[in-house]
C-alpha cells in the first residue's frame, strides 16, 4: 500500500502592528498538502509557484526525509507574496507531512523557523491561534496567547504582490528611541486587547516601527490603512504587506462592523472576513 499523508495548515498574518517580527495571529484561510509515496519526485499543483525541488513545501519535506520518491499535491487559499505567510505554511506542512510519515518527533517549529529565518509565521502556523514568538540565544521560543472569542479580521487583498525581502530592505538599521518606547508600550496593549478587551484594538495596533519606512513599496495599501484608521477602524499592513488587516469584533459599540470594513475594499482588491484558527497545522 502506498504511504500517504494529507496536512492543512493555516495562513497567518504577523506583527499585527507593532508586534514586529515576534506577534503573529493563524487566520482561517489554508494550504493543504497531500504526499502519497509514487516511486517518483513529482510536485502537482495548480499555484504559480516551483513545481521542481525548489518548492517550499518540498524543502521543509526534504528537511526530514528525502524526497525522490513522493509526489506531492498542493492546494491553496492564501495568496502568495500577500502578507499572509504562504511561505511559513509550505514548509511547515513539508515538515509535518514527513515528521508523520517517518514517525519521527521532529522539533517542526523550530525546523521551520530556521528554514523561514524567523519564527513569528511559523508559530501560528503550527500552534494556532496569536502567538509571541522570537529567539533566545540559540534556541527558538513560540508562547500562545489568548484572542478574545469575538474578534475576527477583515483581509483587504490587493492585485499585486510584494516580496518581503523588498519590504525588510526599507527597514533602517536603528529607530529613535522614542519611537521604540512607544511600540513597547502598544505591543504590551496589544496583548490585553486581543485577550478581552478589543474596544482598544485601535489605540494598539499603533505601529512606531516598521509600516511608515515601507511606505514606498506599498502607497496604496499605507494610504488605505492610513484612511481606516482615520474613521477609526483598527488596520495594519499584514506582515511584510501589502495586504491589509483590520480587526472586528461583534458587540463591541467602539469598533465598527464587518460589513463596513468590507464595504472599503477598493476596486480590483479581493476581501475575506476571517476568523482566528484556533488549531494550526492538521493532519487529515
Amino acid at each position: 500500500m502506498r504511504r500517504r499523508r494529507l496536512v492543512r495548515v493555516p495562513a497567518s498574518s504577523a506583527n499585527l502592528g507593532p508586534g514586529f517580527d515576534s506577534f503573529a495571529c493563524a487566520l482561517a484561510l489554508h494550504m493543504e498538502l497531500e504526499v502519497e509515496e509514487t516511486g517518483r519526485f513529482g510536485v502537482d499543483t495548480d499555484l504559480k509557484i516551483a513545481r521542481d525541488r525548489r518548492n517550499l513545501a518540498v524543502r521543509g519535506f526534504a528537511r526530514l526525509a528525502a524526497p525522490d520518491a513522493f509526489t506531492f499535491r498542493i492546494r491553496s487559499q492564501i495568496p502568495l507574496s500577500g502578507g499572509l505567510g504562504s511561505s511559513a505554511a509550505a514548509y511547515v506542512a513539508g515538515l509535518i507531512a514527513a515528521d508523520h510519515l517517518f514517525e519521527l518527533d521532529a522539533d517542526v517549529l523550530a525546523l521551520a523557523a530556521d528554514l523561514e529565518g524567523h519564527p513569528d509565521n511559523v508559530a501560528p502556523a503550527v500552534l494556532g491561534g496569536f502567538t509571541i514568538s522570537g529567539r533566545e540565544a540559540t534556541s527558538w521560543y513560540a508562547v500562545p496567547a489568548p484572542v478574545d472569542e469575538r474578534v475576527r479580521v477583515v483581509v483587504l487583498v490587493p492585485p499585486h504582490a510584494l516580496s518581503t525581502e523588498l519590504a525588510r530592505g526599507l527597514l533602517p538599521h536603528a529607530v529613535p528611541h522614542a519611537a521604540a518606547a512607544a511600540d513597547a508600550g502598544r505591543a504590551a496593549l496589544l496583548v490585553a486587547a486581543l485577550g478581552s478587551e478589543p474596544r482598544h484594538l485601535l489605540a494598539a495596533t499603533r505601529d512606531y516601527l516598521h509600516q511608515e519606512y515601507r511606505r514606498p513599496a506599498m502607497p496604496d495599501s499605507l494610504a488605505l490603512v492610513d484612511a481606516l484608521r482615520g474613521d477609526g477602524v483598527p488596520a495594519v499592513v499584514s506582515g511584510g504587506g501589502p495586504t491589509v488587516l483590520a480587526f472586528v469584533a461583534d458587540g463591541v459599540p467602539e469598533l465598527p462592523s464587518a460589513d463596513d470594513v468590507l464595504g472599503r475594499c477598493p476596486e480590483g482588491w479581493t476581501s475575506h472576513l476571517l476568523g482566528v484558527d484556533r488549531v494550526g497545522v492538521q493532519r487529515l
